[in-house]
């Protein structure tokens, strides 16, 4: 049976060296019908110490905001007692990982290498396996962690994205869903079991489990959870104890942490009578015999697919006629009157015949204006900042009219703070147009003829777009960077004298730093600022259309 686990593992593999991630695609897709248990969870649910305590190992990335940012498929195959541990990654064949810090570094910059540094999410896969004798046979899709607002550098569209690409995964009816629940918060308002029960109202496909449970109040249990009667499933909850934060700090290893879950179940009162069907080596046990039984009974339906895929392609291949001449010279003329039909399909998705390109003008529209008014200027200028900032730039000696150093450190300060927003909005439309070579290719029926040639044609894009991103990025900061070097001298000239002047320079020292003085400072220096800002907004774009969407085309 556990040979069943280790034949989907190696298919779901495949799928994805085909471009078969469950979504749209030119291929037939047998990522859907595979079953798979998806790990559903919100922000701060404990879900990555749920995956760590069934592998035995701390691979995950950690930190605050959504750290998971791509479906990872991890797959865990068990080795010989005595074995040295390794993981190994489908994006990097022939390369083993034994130290399992570097897993975690690779993680976050594959996920980097796929989003860029804007925080967005997207639905391609990590495919992560773990060689262990301390493991079941288990396979698992670790989704990115439900959320209730964007953080900094992405859209504000980003919570209902992860929404919807969860949704995309938990809604097929061989996807098993793992709902993970914190014991310290109502269950009614769990983001695992809210979503899960949209998609499986019946708790057929649902497994429950409930973290932080040495976490409650004081008086409080989780008993009746476990039990089934508050919420029940078609499956047993399962209870784990996860290690705390402050064990992580001190890293505490999982056996460590393993023996003293076992002995909080089997010593608390409450708990006693649950402990033999509790923690996460039982959780990991159920999983890999549920996985095994929802395999076994849908391959029938697997091998119904395969065959019938196979017939279809078998059919297509004959009407793609004879082969194309031997000669160089006819390869050549092939090769690029399909390159052609290629271009051509990728600038109708620019230029709007076909959907896509619309998004572009959406970072512009709305994710940069947002990004930009999140760096709320009025608070940077805050009254002890002005302060600040005017009196030493007037060093040992005062400003005689205006504080003409403070007021181009204040701005500069400011403008400065304007490079992340602009430097997203260049990664944004980066994964846009990357996004558009992917759809542009599965919509060029005669690349599905040269795999080799639809692989180069994939890679010679990448690589064109990775440098335009580059050029893109030099040339949008440098609009920033502009904007410090040199300021607008007729704003300054054409404001009331009164306040170009800060004053009378007669006034005794005291006076001249005193609130009402720094309020005009702060009110002239943030008018000018949302001057800059405006600007920006406008030329932002054009930069970046130039550089990228330009040359794109």
């Amino acid at each position: 049976m556990e040979n069943l686990i280790s034949l989907v593992n190696k298919i779901q593999r495949a799928c994805t060296a085909l471009g078969d991630h469950g979504e749209d695609s030119a291929l037939p897709t047998l990522w859907d019908s595979l079953p798979a248990i998806a790990v559903v969870g919100g922000q701060s649910s404990g879900k990555s110490s749920v995956l760590e305590s069934i592998v035995g190992k701390d691979f995950l990335p950690r930190g605050s905001g959504i750290v998971t940012r791509r479906p990872l498929v991890l797959q865990l195959i068990k080795i010989d007692e005595g074995s040295r541990e390794y993981a190994e990654f489908l994006h990097l064949p022939r390369k083993r990982f034994t130290d399992f810090a570097a897993v975690r570094k690779e993680i976050a910059d594959e996920t980097d290498r796929e989003t860029g540094l804007s925080k967005q999410i997207s639905s391609v896969p990590i495919h992560l396996s773990i060689y262990s004798p301390n493991v079941v046979n288990l396979t698992l899709v670790d989704l990115p962690g439900l959320t209730k607002v964007a953080v900094e550098g992405q859209s504000d569209n980003i919570v209902q994205d992860i929404e919807n690409m969860i949704r995309s995964f938990i809604e097929k009816p061989n996807c098993i869903i793992l709902a993970i629940s914190p014991a310290n918060q109502d269950l009614a308002t769990s983001d695992a079991i809210g979503i899960s029960r949209e998609v499986d109202p019946t708790g057929d496909r649902t497994l429950g489990v409930l973290t932080k449970i040495d976490l409650m109040d004081k008086g409080t249990d989780a008993v009746e959870i476990l039990e089934g009667k508050s919420y029940r499933l078609k499956f047993p909850w399962v209870g784990v104890v996860n290690r705390s934060q402050a064990d992580i700090n001190k890293n505490v290893d999982m056996i460590a942490a393993r023996r003293r879950e076992r002995e909080y179940f089997s010593t608390t009162p409450e708990y006693k009578h649950l402990a033999p069907r509790m923690g996460s080596e039982h959780l990991a046990r159920v999983l890999s015999k549920h996985l095994e039984t929802v395999i076994k009974s849908k391959i029938p339906g697997i091998q119904s697919l395969i065959s019938k895929t196979v017939a279809e392609l078998e059919t297509e291949l004959s009407l793609l006629g004879k082969p194309i001449s031997a000669n160089a010279g006819g390869k050549l003329y092939t090769v690029m009157e399909i390159c052609r039909l290629f271009d051509g399909i990728y600038k109708e998705h620019l230029d709007g015949v076909r959907s896509g390109g619309d998004k572009i003008y959406n970072v512009f529209d709305n994710q940069l204006p947002a990004a930009l008014k999140r760096l709320q200027f009025d608070k940077q200028l805050s009254m002890e900042n002005i302060r600040k900032l005017i009196t030493e730039a007037d060093g040992y000696q005062p400003h005689l009219i205006a504080p003409e150093q403070g007021y181009r450190r204040l701005i500069e300060s400011s403008i400065v703070s304007m490079r992340g927003p602009a430097e997203a909005a260049v990664d944004a439309v980066h994964i846009i147009l990357k996004d558009l070579v992917r759809k542009a290719i599965s919509e060029t029926p005669e690349l599905k003829q040269y795999p080799a040639l639809r692989l180069e044609v994939t890679n010679a894009a990448t690589e064109s777009l990775e440098r335009m991103r580059e050029q893109s990025k030099k040339a949008t900061l440098q609009l920033v960077d502009m904007e410090c070097s040199y300021l607008t001298a007729d704003f300054f000239r054409n404001l009331p004298q009164d306040v170009e002047k800060g004053g009378n320079p007669s006034h005794s020292i005291f006076d001249r730093y005193n609130d009402s003085y720094l309020r005009r400072i702060g009110t002239t220096v943030l008018a000018y600022v949302n001057m800059v800002c405006v600007s920006l907004r406008n030329s932002i774009p054009k930069s970046v259309v130039y550089c990228q969407v330009r040359e794109a085309k």
